[in-house]
């Protein structure tokens, strides 16, 4: 695996070597040695998809309020374009944003640090992502942003086509990071 750090502190994008032979290829996808050189979580306890329908749905920003949820996304169908917005007190890079594309042809994943939101746009119809999460899903942590947040002036590749109306309607982020008084 290649690990290629992001402008957000502790992301990275993660390319596979793949092994090719006359049969297709062969990869590692995880790496629990490679990922715990990096310090980077070593266990996923759930995992989940996400199948959306039509090209140009948005879903997010998504944090976890206690800031201990890290993920490990790849696109397993399809095209989506990932953003992180780094939330964390004390963080280098608080209050900044990056996006990357994943898709079922650069077969590349995405590994998100605890404390970030993560926002997710389709830019296919029927896109499906594997996330791999580092906390179990707790509903009293989950916490959003608004997609169009003036503080941070994420620019989206599409208008966006489907979003739930909590996604639409989630409050503006007030630059406190998490683990500060809000």
């Amino acid at each position: 695996m290649l690990f290629h750090e992001l402008l957000i502190a502790g992301a990275y994008r993660i390319a596979l070597e793949p092994r090719t032979d006359e049969r297709g290829f062969f990869a590692r996808a995880f790496c629990e040695l490679e990922f715990g050189d990096r310090g980077l979580p070593t266990q996923f306890p759930q995992s989940n998809l996400s199948l959306s329908h039509q090209r140009g749905t948005l879903r997010g920003i998504h944090y976890r309020a206690d800031g201990r949820e890290a993920k490990l996304i790849r696109c397993v169908a399809g095209a989506s374009y990932h953003v992180i917005v780094d939330l964390r007190a004390g963080s280098p890079t608080f209050g900044q944003w990056t996006a990357v594309e994943l898709s079922r042809a650069n077969r590349d994943a995405l590994f998100i640090p605890a404390g970030c939101g993560h926002g997710v746009q389709t830019l296919v119809d029927d896109a499906e992502s594997l996330y791999q999460m580092g906390d179990p899903y707790a509903p009293e942590f989950d916490y959003g942003i608004r997609w169009d947040d003036p503080a941070f002036a994420i620019e989206w590749p599409l208008e966006p086509t489907v979003m739930t109306e909590r996604d639409r309607t989630h409050p503006d982020f007030t630059l406190a990071p998490l683990g500060a008084a809000r």
